[in-house]
């Protein structure tokens, strides 16, 4: 564990290395400075939500054709457990920058959205039996995940362009963008891919005190057979949280 601890602190030493090029002296300071706070809680995990206004249902942003670049925009992307929440909230705080912290989209998940449009982040929205949430095979699990992290992707873009417009502050996203749209919409200087051991990801998955795993736990607890229950449900996360998605993030031509 505190070799991934270390490991977690030089990547990103390294990383914020490559803004001294950028000629901002207030990052360059905050490099020398250590990142002490990350030594004191890299792994807490951040639920501050940001609050945006509605936007209008027939407002469609395609950044895959307008090539757009995200100047001020820093991105953080990669594994669960390898500390993107608590960067992104340390950072915003120490350079007074906006911090898109985890599931920031669903401050666009509202009555405007269009569920047809967006039936995987619309699945828990409609769920009548939460009981079918955690009886799902590992297989319907992965393509749930990864049709939210398609259909957050369109509201992720939607949130950053009308900031991008609005403001000059940096702006720092824990994120779920496609590595292939990062690589369209921004550069090695403002993408960092954080990583744990994929295995972290399913012992842990309970550990954190959230409401909505505590939830889960208490759901697999009421199965009529809750040991078979949670041992699906530990596939499932295996499924989400395997070596293969792991090497794609590592290998991804961002700094890790």
């Amino acid at each position: 564990m505190w070799i991934l601890y270390s490991n977690c602190i030089e990547r990103i030493r390294c990383f914020f290395f490559g803004f001294f090029e950028a000629g901002d002296k207030r990052i360059q300071a905050f490099v020398r400075s250590g990142a002490k706070w990350l030594e004191k809680d890299c792994c807490r995990e951040s639920v501050i939500m940001m609050k945006r206004k509605k936007q209008e249902p027939s407002v469609e942003i395609n950044v895959r054709k307008k090539n757009m670049k995200f100047d001020n925009v820093y991105f953080f992307n990669g594994t669960a457990y390898a500390g993107k929440s608590t960067m992104v909230k340390r950072l915003a705080e120490k350079h007074n920058g906006i911090a898109c912290e985890e599931n920031y989209h669903e401050a666009l998940m509202d009555d405007n959205l269009d569920w047809n449009e967006f039936p995987n982040l619309g699945y828990t929205v409609h769920l009548k039996d939460w009981a079918e949430f955690v009886r799902r095979t590992p297989e319907e699990y992965a393509r749930w995940i990864e049709g939210g992290a398609k259909e957050g992707e369109i509201l992720e873009l939607r949130i950053l362009e009308d900031l991008v417009r609005t403001t000059d502050k940096k702006i720092f996203v824990d994120t779920n963008i496609s590595l292939e749209t990062l690589k369209r919409i921004s550069d090695r200087d403002h993408v960092m891919i954080m990583l744990a051991d994929p295995q972290i990801s399913v012992s842990r998955f309970f550990d954190r005190p959230d409401s909505e795993k505590q939830f889960l736990y208490q759901l697999l607890l009421k199965e009529k057979d809750p040991e078979a229950a949670m041992a699906n449900f530990r596939k499932c996360l295996e499924k989400v949280n395997s070596q293969e998605n792991y090497d794609k993030f590592l290998h991804s031509g961002f700094q890790v």
